[in-house]
């Protein structure tokens, strides 16, 4: 005997615990207006449930849990696109990427996930049909006693009641206001969080950060709420995929995919698929934007600027790729184009301190360090900022010190090492005041603290091999010297011009040349070099 009813007049998780307690078998299928969803009952338990329209996040879960790798799966996908009718998880148990055991543990959070998302339906129809059994061919089924999710479904109902007031759709993307690691008081975050927040940008949805994360939607909601709610966090706006893509199922596979590469380090199949999406739509927004930052990342920094100047209107001006256009421009030193794109982003994000801070460092790279200082300033007493980045103390060192003020600069390394001790920029810029100074002593004892900081700055090991050099210490300055260029090979032309000189005083005058000779290439105009070279031609 069938059974039906609205949601509106009985709560699904009723009528699951009476199809439990009742032991049914058959098929529970609930509508709300387009969506739809299913779970199947044996005997009163649980064996799989599902919601359409909305996507199979299993292969993306498997591998930002580190189950599998993106090469798995890759693998796992092309097979499914040619053996029709199989699906994912039979694939990658069938090639070795993964024990049954194991994907069965997550095909069942998967399962679990798709019964917590129908509870929170309270609106739509809802029917019965016993002894309706899915079709096992190919699909994982699973054993769970209803009453062990009703409990766990009525208290994340309760939840996600609060939690939608602040995330009523997953297409909002959120800004990260300010860092909880920052924070004048330690802030306590959950594991959840710990996930999501490198995610926050400005630029993906909640739906991009839960896929990115490896977490499923309610971990990710609530995570994201507790964030909101201590004031870290705040919403920048929203941007729907199927906007995005017309609802073109093929469009938004390439771009799924292409992301999911671009996000594995996989450029050059990152690139084909947004290349694939431009082959359907010529003026696809996500994929220009895309295929601009695979150029920017492999140095290709005019085509980077060309994709980002095809995006059509509305997203050229967006704050994201404005400040990727910034970098860019910077790194061409084309730097008052980089101001303008910076003023376009600040007019998308008027709040954001991020700006001023980006500003002062191209103030100080066009040797204006009186507007360095003063983006620098505003930066510094936006109310967001509570605890200054460490790019602010180490270009503010530096600003002031070409300004003249040393003492201030040695004041702001101070604060920034109180809050950054092991900061290499700010140790080297700090220390690079203090010689200035004729503090030589204080100047090495920083140096030497910056060379074993991680990432180590090359321009630490330069300052004391130029100290080593000074002294008459040849040895030291080579080593030093040596451990520069490894780390940064185009550190300085000044760096080999000396490195060759000390090479040739020890007789060994081809590498001598060859040293010279890469001086020259970093600085064509570097007279003491050409000298050096035309006197060993000559001798």
């Amino acid at each position: 005997m069938a059974i039906e009813g609205s949601l509106q007049d009985v709560n699904l998780a009723d009528i699951c615990q009476l199809l439990g307690m009742g032991r049914k078998t058959g098929c529970l299928s609930i509508t709300d207006r387009s969506n739809f969803g299913y779970i199947y009952f044996r005997n009163g338990r649980i064996i799989h449930a599902s919601v359409l329209n909305r996507p199979d996040r299993l292969g993306e879960l498997l591998v930002r849990n580190h189950v599998i790798t993106r090469k798995d799966l890759s693998t796992a996908m092309e097979r499914q696109a040619h053996e029709r009718g199989k699906r994912l998880g039979e694939i990658l148990v069938e090639q070795g990427s993964i024990e049954e055991e194991v994907l069965q543990k997550y095909i069942q959070m998967q399962i679990e996930e798709a019964v917590y998302h129908l509870f929170t339906w309270n609106q739509g129809s809802f029917h019965f049909d016993p002894d309706q059994m899915p079709d096992e061919d190919g699909i994982f089924l699973v054993d769970i006693p209803a009453e062990a999710l009703l409990m766990e479904g009525a208290r994340r109902v309760d939840e996600w009641s609060l939690i939608e007031k602040k995330i009523p759709s997953f297409d909002i993307v959120f800004q990260l206001d300010k860092n909880p690691d920052e924070a004048e008081e330690e802030v306590e975050l959950t594991k959840e969080q710990r996930k999501i927040l490198p995610f926050i940008d400005g630029v993906r949805t909640v739906d991009e950060i839960m896929n990115e994360a490896g977490l499923v939607e309610f971990e990710t909601g609530k995570a994201l709420y507790g964030l909101i709610q201590a004031g870290f966090v705040s919403r920048a706006g929203e941007r729907s995929t199927r906007e995005e893509t017309g609802g073109d199922q093929k469009l938004q596979q390439h771009l799924n995919v292409g992301i999911a590469f671009y996000r594995s380090g996989m450029f050059e199949d990152a690139q084909r698929e947004f290349e694939q999406a431009l082959e359907i739509d010529p003026k696809q927004a996500r994929a220009h934007f895309m295929l601009g930052l695979i150029a920017f990342r492999r140095g290709r920094l005019e085509d980077a600027l060309q994709h980002w100047g095809s995006l059509p209107e509305p997203h050229r001006d967006a704050y994201g790729v404005q400040r990727n256009r910034a970098l860019a421009l910077e790194l061409l030193g084309r730097y008052d184009e980089a101001l303008e794109a910076l003023d376009t982003a600040e007019l998308a994000r008027p709040d954001d301190p991020d700006v001023h801070l980006a500003r002062g460092i191209l103030f100080l790279k066009a040797r204006d360090a009186a507007q360095a200082l003063d983006s620098f300033r505003r930066y510094r007493t936006s109310p967001k900022v509570k605890k200054p980045s460490p790019l602010y103390y180490a270009y503010t060192v530096l600003a002031s010190a070409v300004a003249g003020d040393l003492d201030y600069a040695v004041a702001v390394g101070r604060e920034g090492l109180n809050f950054y001790p092991e900061s290499g920029p700010i140790l080297v810029n700090t220390g690079a005041v203090f010689e200035r100074r004729g503090e030589v002593d204080a100047a090495e004892a920083l140096y030497k603290r910056a060379v074993q900081a991680r990432p180590t700055p090359a321009q630490a090991h330069k300052n004391l091999g130029d100290q080593a050099y000074a002294h008459g210490d040849m040895e030291n300055a080579r080593i030093q010297y040596e451990k520069a260029v490894k780390l940064a090979p185009r550190l300085g032309d000044d760096v080999y011009l000396r490195l060759g000189t000390m090479a040739y005083k020890d007789n060994d005058r081809d590498v001598a040349v060859l040293l010279w000779r890469r001086a020259l290439d970093l600085n064509p105009h570097n007279e003491a070099v050409r000298a050096n070279l035309e006197m060993i031609q000559e001798g």
